[in-house]
């Protein structure tokens, strides 16, 4: 009998001390560490909000943007109060001096609005790497080379890196006049009987819905294992990613079947990027070399939403603006006209439209696809004259700078795409101001693939359509991973 006291006093004593070490952990890690952090950046001539308890400014940020999305605002307002309310205001009130910080739960956010600092933070993709904590349900909308780092950031982008090459770009034009000619057709039999989705449009819609699943889990604290639980959200996330994984590795399979029968490769994305793998373990002599299966799954996933959604995103955005601004249509108009005539659009001419490509620079400096870049560091760093601890998160501010009037002038909230008229180097005062793709050995793989996609359509649309802005658009910019009009964008299409 007292021997049995004697283990149960060790047992509840080993709980006891486990419970204690866990409780301490606990405590360092939502009190006693934010709070140091908050002295150590404050004598680093930054400012921010003090700290509050877990939460930090999430639950503000939150309430904030909610609110926000309640009221449309007027087509000549500023947007970035309604974009990113708290921030705008964080910034207002911290941002005298440039960077400042908020609080994302117990980790302070470092916000970086100085351009030199952003170059030298895009420079050094090693050491100011993409932000991968967080929600790990966030991983189930894309993965790929915008989430790996090191050694296998370099072996994806080598892989991926010839599908982006211009000579197989152009072999990709005629797969963008086709696709641009079924979205005429569409429009112009708008009141006919909606066709059957295709998988590819299933694709797209199912990542849409991960996207709003995904912001809705970066707006609440991630307690580790809780990914776990079978809530509703956790469950329709995961949902979706076998769906979308399973509908992607069906047309893999089929491409695969296609290419050990020795039929051509598509000229396309996948195509290319599989003719690329394969390539590189034959010439390696060994699979490691290559992407795997589920690696190559992953690039298509973010193919089909950074590929798809931020090239859409882009044209609603130059069509609402070029439905207000009517004189920049005809002008636009007139030189995919004046270029091409009727005959199908090529890639030399696409690279030679010069009003187009103004007006696409302007569209993306007002409404950029996505309001910022985040990084984080895992070492001690100096960053400028700050010193940054370990752990430090930093997001680059995009969506500030491009609104910056001593960057861009007085009229830096008017839609003027002839400030792009000598190109992007001369049309700011300062390298980083203007970033929309990043910049650096990370800059964004498909900035190519996605301008050109813009400007096929935009000349397709021109030659059909004028078109103007329907009174019952409601002006209501937000984010959902990306920037898009809250209430859709209603235009008033004239065939021509």
């Amino acid at each position: 009998m007292e021997l049995s006291f004697s283990m149960i006093n060790t047992v509840l004593f080993v709980v006891g001390v486990i419970v204690m070490i866990c409780g301490w952990r606990f405590f360092n890690w939502v009190w006693l560490k934010p709070k140091k952090m908050d002295k150590f950046l404050r004598e680093q001539g930054l400012n921010g909000n003090p700290y509050k308890f877990l939460y930090g400014d999430m639950k503000e940020m939150v309430q904030m943007t909610a609110d926000a999305k309640l009221k449309p605002i007027n087509l000549t307002d500023d947007i970035v109060p309604r974009i990113m309310p708290f921030l705008y205001n964080s910034a207002k009130i911290y941002g005298k001096g440039k960077n400042f910080y908020t609080w994302m739960g117990p980790r302070p956010f470092v916000h970086v609005t100085e351009p030199a600092l952003i170059l030298q933070i895009l420079a050094n993709y090693s050491q100011f790497q993409k932000i991968n904590g967080g929600n790990p349900l966030a991983k189930l909308l894309a993965r790929g080379l915008v989430d790996v780092e090191a050694d296998q950031w370099a072996k994806h982008r080598k892989i991926i890196n010839p599908a982006f090459h211009v000579e197989k770009l152009k072999h990709m034009v005629p797969a963008f006049y086709i696709s641009c000619t079924e979205m005429i057709n569409k429009w112009e039999e708008l009141t006919k009987e909606k066709s059957s989705i295709r998988k590819e449009e299933k694709i797209f819609e199912l990542q849409k819905e991960q996207a709003a699943l995904v912001i809705k889990a970066f707006q609440s604290i991630y307690i580790p294992g809780s990914r776990f639980l079978p809530t509703k959200s956790n469950r329709r996330m995961k949902e979706i990613d076998r769906d979308v994984k399973t509908t992607i590795n069906k047309i893999i399979n089929k491409r695969v079947t296609r290419m050990k029968a020795g039929e051509s490769s598509s000229d396309d994305l996948l195509g290319i990027l599989l003719d690329s793998n394969y390539n590189e373990i034959k010439q390696k002599g060994n699979t490691n070399f290559g992407l795997s299966t589920e690696e190559v799954i992953e690039e298509c996933k973010l193919f089909y939403f950074a590929g798809q959604e931020t090239t859409a995103n882009l044209l609603i955005w130059t069509m609402i603006l070029l439905g207000q601004h009517t004189n920049w249509q005809d002008r636009a108009r007139d030189e995919a006209l004046k270029v091409f005539g009727k005959r199908k659009p090529d890639i030399d001419g696409l690279n030679h439209l010069k009003v187009i490509n103004m007006i696409l620079l302007e569209v993306l400096r007002l409404y950029p696809v996505g309001i910022g870049l985040g990084r984080m560091i895992h070492e001690k760093t100096t960053l400028g004259n700050i010193i940054l601890p370990a752990g430090s998160l930093l997001q680059l501010h995009m969506m500030l700078l491009h609104y910056d009037n001593e960057m861009w002038g007085d009229d830096v909230k008017e839609f003027k795409p002839d400030r792009f008229a000598e190109g992007v180097s001369k049309a700011t005062k300062e390298q980083a101001s203007y970033f929309p793709f990043g910049g650096g050995p990370r800059i964004c793989i498909g900035q190519n693939f996605a301008m050109l996609e813009a400007k096929m359509a935009l000349v397709m649309i021109l030659r059909s359509f004028s078109f103007e802005l329907s009174p019952s658009y409601i002006h209501a910019p937000h984010t959902i991973i990306t920037l898009q009009p809250q209430y859709g964008a209603q235009l008033i299409l004239h065939k021509l």
